[in-house]
């Protein structure tokens, strides 16, 4: 089975694995088991969806659509509320958080919505907007607005490698844009106060601001080479909250510095890339768009998480990919690679795959 592994994915996985549990190791050590036991099993499921023909995510992205959807429902019925938020169920001690693994279900579904219509069709255009209607809403109403946005950037780019006519892209933009505009009308108060804390952190240093500014020193408190593993006081004295979720990325370089941020970032570029390599050589229209829905899922998330760690992007709970802790990150992202393994294994048998040299 190792020797017909995409090494570059699997090699990916591994090191943000590792670095995973580096960092956790050092900043919260209580919740390094804990990590590890997920990455492992992440692993077993990669290696196991690697090893299946991708003829068989093919086949299954015609019912994906419906158990993404009872996911998502069930969080409604089962789940357990945290910080006014819906988002989990809870199964054997483990909170299940559904959103993240409807994410490849839903990548599955939309690759097979979208390969099937005509993008310069009103009518198609329309009838693939039905389509992912349904769980955006759900999500949006657990309320989680980034994984939401994340689903957005997974259709996008979905359609944009389907070779959408770009007048869509400029409506998406338009009604984007009204959105931000009338926000307060539909977003939480704590969403709100997210943005405001985006575009001007000191505005309320002690409430809505203080992760940003926390994040923003820990990352220049860093420097070059960083303080050392153990030796991080933003994340060791509390001051930087979420320190292992949603804040790792800041960390991570408080202690391992500009190199150990560039490692990460390195890393996810090795892995975009070669997402990208298997996406240009796939002869299969559906496996291109679910390579696609892969990338914008993992390049979009680690744009943000490392971008709202800069202070950037907005603080909107997305974690970085096989970094953060949790186990319901680290299953989704498993699955991703793991499908995007048994395509790249099944070109390689039909000898159409380019490899990288």
């Amino acid at each position: 089975m190792l020797k017909k592994l995409d090494r570059w994915l699997t090699s990916a996985y591994l090191v943000l694995s590792t670095i995973s549990l580096v960092i956790i190791a050092s900043i919260s050590p209580e919740r390094l088991l804990t990590q590890a036991v997920w990455l492992l099993i992440g692993f077993g499921i990669y290696l196991y969806l690697s090893s299946q023909d991708s003829a068989v995510y093919i086949a299954f992205s015609r019912i994906s659509f419906y158990f993404a959807l009872a996911l998502l429902a069930l969080t409604f019925v089962f789940g357990e509320g945290t910080r006014g938020s819906l988002r989990w169920i809870p199964i054997a001690g483990f909170h299940l958080q559904t959103s993240e693994l409807a994410k490849p279900l839903l990548i599955l579904a939309f690759s097979r919505i979208i390969s099937q219509k005509n993008l310069t069709r009103i009518k198609d255009l329309a009838i693939i907007s039905l389509w992912v209607l349904p769980p955006l809403l759900l999500i949006l109403k657990q309320p989680d607005l980034g994984t939401t946005l994340v689903l957005i950037a997974i259709i996008i780019t979905q359609l944009f490698v389907a070779r959408a006519p770009f007048w869509i892209f400029g409506l998406g933009a338009s009604v984007l844009a009204l959105m931000i505009r009338f926000s307060q009308y539909f977003l939480k108060d704590y969403q709100l106060a997210r943005i405001q804390s985006f575009l001007n952190p000191e505005l309320d240093p002690l409430g809505s601001g203080y992760n940003v500014i926390q994040s923003i020193i820990a990352i220049g408190s860093g420097g070059i080479l960083g303080k050392g593993l153990g030796q991080g006081t933003q994340s060791h004295l509390r001051f930087l909250p979420e320190r292992h979720t949603d804040f790792i990325f800041a960390s991570l370089v408080e202690e391992l510095g500009l190199l150990g941020g560039a490692a990460i970032i390195i890393m996810l570029g090795i892995l975009l890339y070669r997402l990208t390599t298997i996406m240009l050589s796939t002869e299969s229209g559906q496996s291109r768009l679910i390579l696609a829905g892969i990338f914008g899922y993992v390049f979009f998330q680690s744009l943000v998480n490392i971008g709202m760690n800069l202070g950037i992007t907005p603080v909107t709970g997305v974690t970085l990919p096989l970094v953060s802790y949790g186990g319901s990150s680290v299953l989704a992202i498993a699955i991703s690679l793991g499908i995007a393994g048994s395509i790249s294994n099944s070109k390689r048998r039909t000898g159409a795959l380019i490899e990288i040299k």
